[in-house]
């Protein structure tokens, strides 16, 4: 049986987090997510080759240099990438990955690996998504006005993708990326 890359993406405060652990946690046997590498420092509990992989900028400038990368980006001053030999040895170990990164990355996948599934988690609304962020009373309002911005260009680039799965209710929504993964590994 074939085993796929399928990429996840979705606005700030969408709740894809929440999907994707409701997902994994019943289909756990069939699928992984994906570890990316990271310049940042390691934040308190989390694990080297378990959250991430921590690596120097050094190191993270040469594997750009030298295309080894699926995808990379930069995000307030830190790279973040996934590396293509690490999907390819799971993917050949018979695992389907889930990667979960955003859009402008997913973009760089579907270029890289045209057979990458790429499903974004859509809010009911903007309305909704802006009562979401600004109910979790973590930012403050020039933070939560950059972030609708970025919902704009977000939900702009999600034309582009294979699917679309609205997030009106995690279950629901859990149960639809379920159908699609199924549909398309043929099960």
């Amino acid at each position: 049986m074939n085993k796929k890359l399928f990429v996840i993406s979705g606005c700030s405060g969408v709740g894809k987090g929440t999907v994707l652990k409701n997902f994994m946690s019943r289909n756990s046997d069939n699928f992984m997510v994906s570890i990316s590498c990271t310049t940042r420092n390691p934040r308190p509990g989390e694990v080297d080759g378990v959250n991430y992989f921590f690596v120097s900028k050094d190191e993270f400038t040469r594997c750009i240099e030298e295309n080894k990368f699926l995808e990379h980006a930069q995000f307030a001053g830190n790279y973040y990438g996934t590396k293509k030999k690490f999907i390819a040895q799971k993917l050949e170990e018979g695992m389907n990955v889930i990667l979960e990164i955003e859009t402008q990355g997913a973009l760089q996948v579907k270029e890289q690996m045209p057979e990458a599934v790429l499903i974004f988690i859509a809010p009911p609304s903007v309305e909704e998504l802006e009562h979401r962020l600004r109910g979790r009373h973590t930012e403050d309002e020039e933070a939560i006005q950059k972030r609708l911005h970025e919902v704009k260009i977000e939900l702009e680039r999600s034309k582009q993708y294979d699917y679309v799965v609205l997030n009106d209710d995690v279950e629901r929504a859990t149960v639809e990326l379920e159908t699609i993964t199924r549909k398309e590994l043929g099960l």
